[in-house]
């Protein structure tokens, strides 16, 4: 632990008792608590929404969440005598959401939902970049492309490349597919309406962002805040949590049923959903990690990986039928 963090724990209005490292940041026990002292990789936009957030779970009884704490200055950056900035935020004794606790993830679903009917900021429009999904689902598949022409190409082939080869057609049709109903639906209203409400997502909202505290379920580390349709968030939980549960169709309908009852999705939202999940990302993630590797030496991890990428394209195609009633070889959900 280096001079600069204990100095830049002065700047604030707290009495430290114990300081101690862990992944990424120093955990601090103060008089007011404990708290988290982070390098700031974080804009002004970025810190102005988190603290916006912050104060909005405040005002609700049973929310919390990791608050910011703003220095002797009244500023919620701070900086290091080396030009180092850093934030300090309020943090909780607790563990991380148990993925293996069916309750416990559907409480973290009420949970997100909740918290997405706060994140309505109309005023904090500057700062961030709007993401374009049809545009980075275009450039994936032409990078699937890229590579399959790369791979067909070699003279020699090993198990990764030919096993690549034999799957790239069904892949990359589905792939291809999911761009284009995604072109086709309602994705561009959605982006319109939720910037005309000034929507944030959490950005990384997963189980192990989400503490189970003495006093209640918590979230936190909202870093990765962002403008961006709403249930995108619920679209990566759910993905998370079934590559953890093998896609089992029961739970994914239980965590869909939680969200929805505090937070009811529209018809096209869900469709944004299943476009989503259906779109092969763990496949594009190998093809991509493989190209831009060591291709002289393939690890059997990355075979793995790729195997597992195929098998589950299969195994989410019938949890997609089943939960929303969606088939992307038809125009509607």
């Amino acid at each position: 632990m280096g001079d600069y963090d204990l100095e830049v724990l002065e700047q604030y209005p707290i009495q430290v008792d114990n300081v101690r490292k862990v992944r990424g940041a120093i955990l601090c026990e103060t008089d007011r608590g404990l708290m988290l002292l982070k390098q700031a990789a974080l804009s002004k936009p970025r810190i102005l929404v988190m603290n916006e957030i912050h104060k909005a779970m405040k005002n609700q009884e049973h929310l919390k969440c990791d608050e910011l704490i703003p220095n002797k200055e009244g500023e919620f950056l701070t900086v290091s005598e080396d030009g180092v900035y850093y934030y300090l935020k309020a943090w909780y004794q607790g563990r991380e959401c148990d993925v293996r606790k069916h309750s416990e993830i559907l409480e973290s679903a009420k949970l997100l939902a909740k918290v997405h009917r706060l994140m309505e900021f109309p005023r904090c429009r500057e700062g961030f970049r709007e993401p374009d999904l049809v545009d980075e689902y275009r450039r994936h598949n032409r990078e699937l492309k890229k590579v399959w022409n790369f791979i067909r190409k070699k003279t020699i082939k090993g198990e990764f490349e030919s096993r690549f080869l034999e799957c790239f057609e069904a892949m990359y049709c589905v792939a291809a597919r999911v761009e284009q109903r995604l072109e086709d639906s309602a994705y561009r209203q959605l982006m319109e309406q939720s910037r005309e409400k000034g929507s944030f997502v959490h950005g990384e909202y997963n189980y192990h962002n989400i503490l189970i505290a003495p006093d209640g379920m918590t979230v936190v580390n909202f870093e990765h805040v962002g403008r961006d349709i709403q249930p995108s968030d619920l679209y990566y939980f759910l993905r998370k949590v079934m590559e953890k549960h093998q896609w089992n169709e029961k739970l994914g309908a239980e965590i869909l049923r939680a969200y929805c009852a505090v937070n009811p999705l529209r018809e096209e939202e869900k469709e944004y959903i299943a476009l989503r999940l259906s779109y092969p990302e763990k496949f594009w993630k190998c093809a991509n990690t493989y190209y831009n590797s060591n291709k002289a030496w393939i690890s059997s991890k990355s075979v793995e990986k790729l195997r597992l990428s195929i098998e589950q394209n299969e195994v989410k195609k019938a949890f997609l039928e089943q939960i929303f009633s969606f088939h992307l070889d038809k125009s509607g959900v």
